[in-house]
């Protein structure tokens, strides 16, 4: 018989591509959308759809209620929902850590509860730490969030990890990248204009994920029935700050390319009056004062081994083949 599962935030970048996910691996799937998602992404004749309000707890219990009438409970969530940007930082811990809270507390009072609830966090919730020799940050360290995003992922862990007798793994991904995906699009545009830029002069290891590969990890979990995890995913390979736009600099044909460093005092400064803009217009500010300290940061390391050990998770795109890809597709897309 076939497994339900269902993807919230299925009209977003990631999302779309658990959606397609299931659907190869035969699977009765629900795409958790809100009203006015778009859906582009999401054509495939095999999709059920599930508009899942977040923001309103008694229309999301209705919302539910209905769910189990029609088709009975889902077997597996994987709950992609969440934001990402923000006017207000308080609405991080709305939209993160409580909506994922009204979540589970209306499952588990409609008697929903999956047979395993796939949560991505982000490896945000660990902040700044191995600063001082760029080891791997790994599982058994202690999370210190600077920004308001990673600790309302950060909350929302504690929170599933207090609960009892509930199936859950976490997914932690450092910088997912992919088609469809539009902040690092951004860089290949600039690097199209003939401009690069950098945060700050001292040594940054960073590291990536295409989105192909954490789906295959989130499968994997599924699939070999794991709980009570959470695990660090990337390509497993570490990269300078530089790497991301030369290769999407060889993939435009080596344009020429100006680089501009800038000191992070003065990033800081632009990162303020940026985010403060943004709030008197009543727009989300792509440059604000959590996207400056998510640029400081100078070690992105982590410790995919359990991934690899636990679950046999081998990435399949290193950058240099990922970014082959969102290039040839922007183009065949018109992004570029």
């Amino acid at each position: 018989m076939e497994k339900k599962i269902l993807v919230t935030g299925a009209s977003g970048f990631i999302g779309s591509f658990l959606v397609e996910g299931a659907l190869e691996r035969g699977m009765q799937v629900w795409a958790g959308v809100r009203k006015s998602s778009s859906r582009k992404y999401l054509q495939d004749s095999r999709i059920h759809f599930a508009v899942l309000d977040f923001t309103d707890s008694d229309r999301l219990a209705s919302q539910l209620e209905e769910q189990k009438r029609q088709h009975g409970k889902w077997d597996y969530i994987i709950h992609c929902a969440g934001v990402t940007k923000c006017l207000d930082k308080a609405d991080f811990e709305i939209g993160n850590y409580w909506a994922t809270r009204h979540f589970i507390e209306t499952l588990k009072r409609l008697d929903m509860l999956p047979v395993n609830f796939i949560y991505i966090s982000s490896l945000s919730i660990f902040g700044p730490i191995r600063e001082k020799d760029y080891s791997s940050i790994c599982e058994t360290d202690t999370p210190q969030p600077n920004t308001a995003y990673g600790l309302s992922k950060l909350h929302t862990e504690e929170y599933l990890k207090s609960l009892t007798n509930f199936p859950y793994v976490i997914f932690r991904p450092t910088g997912v990248y992919g088609p469809r995906e539009r902040d690092y699009f951004l860089m290949a545009k600039s690097v199209q204009q003939h401009v690069d830029f950098a945060a700050g002069f001292k040594r940054q290891d960073i590291t990536f994920v295409f989105v192909k590969d954490l789906v295959q990890a989130i499968y994997l979990a599924i699939e070999k029935n794991v709980t009570g995890r959470a695990y660090f995913v990337s390509d497993g390979k570490v990269y300078s700050s530089h790497t991301f736009s030369d290769l999407i600099r060889k993939e435009l044909g080596n344009p020429w390319m100006l680089r501009f460093v800038c000191p992070l005092f003065l990033l800081k400064a632009i990162s303020f009056v940026a985010e403060n803009v943004g709030r008197i217009l009543r727009k989300t500010s792509t440059l604000n004062c959590d996207k400056y300290r998510i640029m400081k940061q100078r070690n992105w390391r982590c410790d995919i081994s359990p991934l690899e050990k636990e679950l046999g998770y081998v990435p399949e795109y290193p950058l240099e083949r990922g970014v082959k890809e969102i290039i040839a597709w922007y183009k065949k897309e018109g992004w570029l």
